[in-house]
């Protein structure tokens, strides 16, 4: 079956589906983020197939989200690491996290919890306006044209 190509269609959040959207892609990117940056560490953590975690990292380092460096050349082993796309997309893992802390967590609580290396305070993420600093979610947005729209026809 022939994937969707989101990459084409004038509308940035399908574009970051493009690289972010497949299920398995935010799990390897929140591996490499606390550290599992080999191959094998990846798949045991995850129990994902050899094959999808190759296909997987393959894309994010075409995509430019994951560099990947030889660490042995017998046989030949890479270690992978996020690139600052890579680590600007992880920003919204900390916005998922919040997500299911909040609605998905149980009575347990969450599973991991977060600390602001500037304040050493524990913390979740929010969303605040770039121009006023005011905590912002969607029902307080107004989404008009940007100068990238295409308009059919």
């Amino acid at each position: 079956m022939q994937r969707t190509r989101f990459a084409e269609m004038s509308c940035s959040i399908a574009r970051t589906l493009d690289v972010f959207g497949e299920p398995w892609t935010p799990l390897i990117l929140r591996d490499v983020l606390v550290g599992m940056t080999r191959f094998e560490q990846i798949r045991a953590d995850l129990g994902i197939s050899p094959k999808v975690l190759t296909q997987r990292l393959g894309w994010l380092v075409e995509n430019g989200v994951l560099e990947r460096a030889r660490y042995s050349d017998r046989p030949p082993r890479y270690e992978y690491a996020l690139t600052q796309k890579g680590i600007e997309l992880c920003d919204v893992l900390l916005v998922m996290r919040r997500w299911g802390d909040r609605w998905l967590a149980g009575d347990d609580g969450p599973p991991v919890l977060h600390r602001h290396r500037t304040c050493g305070q524990l913390c979740h993420a929010e969303l605040h306006c770039s121009e006023c600093g005011e905590e912002m979610h969607v029902a307080e947005i107004e989404i008009l044209p940007g100068p990238g729209v295409v308009t059919p026809g």
